[in-house]
């Protein structure tokens, strides 16, 4: 008698379960049918995405990390590397330009460091001690070779990447309906599309399309500060970006603009992962970025231009980095205990006018 009792409720049981599960498919078919364009943008932007997505063969975790890092709860890094390979047709080429952006997700700051392109560093891969250019890291190894010779520059865990080529830039540029930047003096740079054409730029602020921020982005010439300018162009740029990707009329063509994207960017960052960040990071503006600089001087060998950076000014944004990637820690780029409110000296864009005579120039 027992066992027929439990035979019902058995039965009752799977009973409830197949009208819940034909409950939940009704509300689904329903949101489908009342969202039917916003799920089509999602499915849009989410393939997209995924034609972006490129794994690191050291898999998802950094060496300089006890386990994958969870973007939601614990601070992380991104490496942005702005790819030179039309020379090439594609192939490989070389960085023109370096930016570590480290986040913490609890608090809801945000840093950015440009690295020089021509910072003299001994590249990961390499055995015999020698030196060379930063931006020469991705033509030896690619997207591998930079992330470990960053980490090995900096000391710190670089957990995601994202490479750019400039057709991947001005497209972006362009579908997010340009960008406003603060141009700092006159100056002019030749277009990319013809080798006849120049773009001239007048101090003061101006509305840039693709074409015109790539020129904006590249010129160094010019500037009497050489790569720093560019470099703080650069960061100037991705600023105004992020502004402007974050604008009402952006948000509803998301799908559009990560079909741009995922021509000429690719990534190990997942769709889920950036609908997360997004999440977090709601509001959050160009200005809210804490932007760092590196300091040093320039060196001629054997007639090569490179930048030494400055050991002091490097060992103090080492410091401010892992202090932001690891906050509950008391150890320095050294290994040794510092006190974190030392960190930011030489280290910070304050700095950047007593660094003025030993920035990068153009040789």
């Amino acid at each position: 008698m027992a066992e027929r009792v439990k035979v019902k409720v058995r039965k009752k049981k799977n009973k409830k379960k197949k009208l819940i599960k034909r409950f939940i498919l009704l509300m689904l078919l329903a949101l489908l049918a009342v969202g039917g364009v916003g799920i089509y943008k999602i499915y849009n932007t989410i393939s997209a995405a995924d034609d972006t997505y490129d794994q690191l063969d050291r898999g998802e975790k950094s060496k300089l990390r006890d386990e994958v890092v969870d973007i939601k709860k614990k601070p992380f890094s991104i490496l942005f590397m702005g790819v030179e390979n039309y020379a090439t047709k594609g192939e490989r080429g070389r960085t023109d330009s370096l930016i570590v952006v480290t986040l913490d997700p609890k608090q809801k700051t945000m840093k950015m460091l440009s690295i020089p392109r021509d910072t003299r560093v001994q590249l990961a891969g390499d055995t015999t001690g020698s030196k060379t250019k930063i931006n020469a890291a991705y033509g030896k190894g690619g997207k591998e070779e930079t992330i470990e010779t960053v980490e090995d520059f900096l000391g710190i865990p670089i957990d995601y990447y994202a490479t750019v080529d400039f057709d991947g830039f001005k497209d972006v540029i362009d579908e997010i309906g340009g960008i406003d930047v603060d141009v700092p003096f006159d100056f002019d740079e030749k277009s990319d599309v013809s080798k006849t054409k120049r773009i001239y730029f007048k101090k003061g602020n101006m509305h840039l399309n693709g074409e015109q921020a790539l020129a904006y982005a590249r010129m160094r010439k010019q500037d009497k500060r050489g790569d720093f300018g560019r470099n703080d162009r650069q960061k100037q740029i991705l600023k105004a970006a992020l502004d402007q990707i974050s604008k009402p009329q952006n948000l509803a063509k998301i799908d559009t603009i990560a079909q741009k994207a995922s021509k000429n960017i690719k990534t190990n960052f997942r769709i889920t992962q950036a609908l997360a960040l997004q999440e977090i990071y709601n509001g959050f503006k160009g200005d809210d970025i804490k932007t760092l600089s590196i300091t040093g001087q320039d060196l001629n060998i054997a007639g090569v231009y490179y930048f030494e950076a400055d050991e002091q000014n490097l060992t103090n944004v080492q410091n401010e980095l892992n202090h932001h990637l690891f906050p509950g820690s008391t150890a320095d780029s050294s290994g040794t205990s510092s006190d974190s409110s030392d960190a930011t000296a030489d280290g910070t864009d304050s700095s950047t006018d007593s660094s003025t005579d030993t920035s990068a120039s153009s040789y």
